[in-house]
């Protein structure tokens, strides 16, 4: 038992004692801090502008608020440890502006170039300084950035003077939320190319009534680096903030700085002063987190508004309240790095080529006017660029670590990089050195959607995400001196009563990517995970299930779409139990079975033979409860008389005692029944999320997952449900 205990907790503290014993590399040497800020005005100075940020080109005819370039420089009184970070009001940034940039930012300051980090916020009411979609970058504007992005950080430069720097990350509940929903089975929708494959995408609407859940998690940290002055006075020089929040948005087009602009406008008159009496102005920066499938919106929330002026200064106010609360230290370890990563784009086969070359010569050289003309033109940009270099950077202040990557990252990558980073504290950049659009993790490829239709703004190969966290967390091992963490869920209360139990196996399906389902128990019996299952959305919430209050304390669930986790359990019998949590928010009326959650027997067996778990539909009088079905020929069903509330979690169990069937929910008994013994082939295969054969399978959430080669008493299942909603059983 202490061994299985082991493995389920204890794992985690060898990691960091590990990671502990690794000594410092020497580009980790502590500076004694100095620091500059500065900004510098980007708004464009001929009007009208060519905006992008949607899928057709569009103009803005007047200026709403500023845009600018702001900047802080960091680093030693020798020049060769300074580094810089710029963030930039714009929607995306190519890399070859802004190497153009850095080498002039370079030849100016003498900070290396590869120690120069530059973002766009992702407004998309800014000057289009680069072409994407339907919309062409403008040949007016974007020629200026260079210049004044160096400016900027050669002001920075210029200021730099004795510092203190601190840091912190806090959770910013109900400002960000997951935009890219799945639909509810059976609903798949058409692509630009005429195939039929979107099953989720972004904006559904409030309360969708065609969708299944979120496509992800959200991170809502907000990550915070301030610097102040070692003078007596500790005056604010600058603070540098990250929110994984994709914009606010207008619904019109002037140009804007977006919610990031009015963020920082709301800190520097709160923390800063104007620069008079030669005095340096205060600079605050809102950096895009990893927000590439985030908005501010909850879609799970009946229809409300938000003003983007309350949401920033919503935000801001957060931030202060934080930054008066910071411990700052003047003397820090400090180091950068960077790396490129070749990747391959997906480019269109000669069939798609061939339409795509057909409806761009019907255009006769004018812009596109509808979506399928935008992906035309973009196949045959893929297909003359098939190649990608990326540029990735790490930063080490103390143990605060900074990752910047290209464009538009999903919630679940930057949570991967904070789970494995050898750094206590995280901010995640995106849109950084770069544009390469959207980089879903693998499995949403599966699901389509305008996240991953092949353009410029979502180019590149499948297993393009896995790479570049890899790449990453290796410059986060450089900058740090220690190895990168292993991911190892945390022992809650809940699981500590479940391996007492002694499961056979116990599958918490808490992965942050496949196709691995981890058993808990050390009797290696592990699953694995089939296309169509998306990771990392939030699991059980009950009190025996948490882990504490931080963004990696989430106790985390799969969302199954279609696939299934499926193992083999050799030493299952005739008397064995199944217990797992289950979520849904697919109304119960609108298919036969609603979906099966647990299944034995012969994959893709044609008779369905087998024992089955599931959710009864509109078939018969099952409509939303808890049922048993062995399809060996009898069809015996035991059925329960509760309808499974949807959008809440529910405790399951299944106990099989020979031909004595026993459903129990939410710790008490269903029902009970006879049902043959199964004789179907291969009975040791076990599914969860759908039946052996595939029929039905089940669209939701699933955790925490025990098979059991004995029988649960009533006693133990209630025990078991005791366990996880209330907090104060004994631990």
């Amino acid at each position: 038992m202490n061994e299985m205990l082991r493995g389920i907790g204890c794992a985690w503290l060898v990691v960091l004692a590990v990671a502990a014993t690794v000594g410092a590399s020497e580009t980790s040497q502590v500076v004694r801090v100095h620091a500059g800020a500065a900004i510098v005005d980007v708004t464009p100075t001929h009007l009208p502008a060519i905006i992008n940020g949607g899928f057709l080109r569009r103009t803005a005819e007047t200026v709403r608020d500023p845009l600018h370039a702001r900047a802080i420089v960091i680093g030693g009184e020798r020049l060769e440890r300074r580094i810089a970070i710029v963030v930039v009001d714009s929607c995306m940034l190519p890399r070859e502006l802004l190497d153009e940039a850095k080498e002039l930012a370079a030849e100016r300051t003498g900070i290396a170039s590869e120690r120069i980090l530059i973002s766009a916020t992702h407004t998309h009411t800014a000057p289009a300084a680069m072409g994407a979609l339907g919309c062409e970058v403008d040949a007016e504007y974007a020629p200026l950035l260079p210049a004044r992005i160096a400016e900027a950080i050669e002001q920075a430069s210029e200021r730099l003077a004795p510092a203190e720097i601190g840091v912190a990350v806090v959770r910013a509940k109900g400002h960000t939320a997951n935009r890219r929903w799945i639909n509810r089975p059976g609903v798949v929708h058409v692509d630009p190319f005429g195939a039929s494959t979107v099953r989720a995408n972004m904006h559904p609407g409030s309360q969708p009534p065609d969708a299944a859940g979120p496509s992800g998690p959200v991170d809502d940290d907000l990550a915070i680096l301030a610097i102040r002055s070692a003078d007596d006075d500790k005056r604010p020089i600058a603070l540098l903030s990250s929110y994984a929040m994709h914009y606010f948005g207008s619904g019109v087009a002037p140009v804007s700085a977006d919610y990031f602009g009015r963020f920082a406008g709301h800190l520097e008159r709160a923390l800063g002063s104007d620069g008079g009496d030669g005095e340096q102005p205060f600079v605050a920066l809102m950096a895009n987190g990893t927000s590439g499938d985030l908005w501010w919106k909850d879609y799970s929330r009946p229809d409300y508004a938000r003003d983007v002026d309350e949401y920033a200064g919503t935000l801001a106010e957060l931030t202060q309240h934080v930054y008066r609360s910071m411990t700052f230290d003047h003397e820090l370890p400090l180091a950068m790095a960077e790396t490129t990563l070749e990747l391959g784009r997906r480019t269109p086969d000669d069939e798609r080529l061939a339409w795509a070359r057909k409806v761009v010569e019907e255009m006769e050289g004018r812009p596109p006017g509808n979506q399928q003309e935008v992906y035309a033109t973009e196949q045959i940009y893929l297909h003359e660029k098939p190649r990608a270099e990326l540029k990735l950077q790490a930063v080490r202040i103390g143990d605060f670590a900074i990752t910047a990557i290209p464009n538009e990252v999903y919630a679940l990558t930057g949570i991967k990089l904070k789970h494995h980073s050898p750094l206590e504290r995280v901010m995640n950049i995106s849109l950084a050195n770069g544009s390469e659009g959207y980089i879903p993790p693998p499995e949403q490829h599966a699901l389509g959607g305008y996240n991953t239709w092949p353009a410029r703004t979502a180019a590149l190969e499948v297993d393009a995400e896995p790479k570049i966290v890899d790449a990453v967390l290796g410059l986060l091992e450089e900058v740090s001196g220690q190895p990168r963490r292993e991911f190892v869920e945390r022992e809650t209360l809940y699981a500590r009563h479940v391996l007492e139990a002694e499961p056979l196996a116990y599958y918490r399906l808490g992965e942050l990517e496949g196709p691995r389902a981890w058993d808990a128990t050390g009797h290696h019996e592990d699953g694995a995970y089939e296309p169509l299952v998306v990771f990392g959305l939030p699991g059980v919430d009950a009190a025996g299930l948490a882990n504490g209050d931080g963004l990696l304390d989430v106790n985390r669930a799969p969302h199954f779409a279609g696939g299934r986790v499926r193992a083999d359990l050799n030493e299952l019998g005739e008397r064995y139990s199944v217990e797992l949590w289950l979520w849904t928010r697919v109304a119960h009326d609108l298919y036969p079975v609603s979906g099966y959650l647990f299944s034995r027997g012969l994959d893709g067996s044609a008779e369905a033979e087998g024992d089955h778990l599931g959710i009864g539909g509109n078939h018969g009088d099952l409509n939303g409860r808890l049922f048993f079905f062995n399809g060996d020929g009898a069809e015996e069903i035991v059925a329960g008389e509760t309808v499974v509330e949807p959008e809440t979690w529910h405790h399951a169990v299944l106990v099989r005692d020979g031909e004595r069937v026993t459903l129990y929910l939410d710790g008490k008994r269903e029902a009970a029944g006879e049902a043959a013994v199964t004789r179907a082939p291969d009975v040791g295969q076990i599914f969860v999320g759908g039946r052996n054969d595939g029929f039905a399978p089940f669209a939701g959430r699933i955790d925490e997952v025990a098979v059991y080669a004995r029988l649960l008493s009533d006693e133990e299942v209630a025990a078991r449900y005791e366990a996880a909603i209330r907090a104060n059983v004994e631990r």
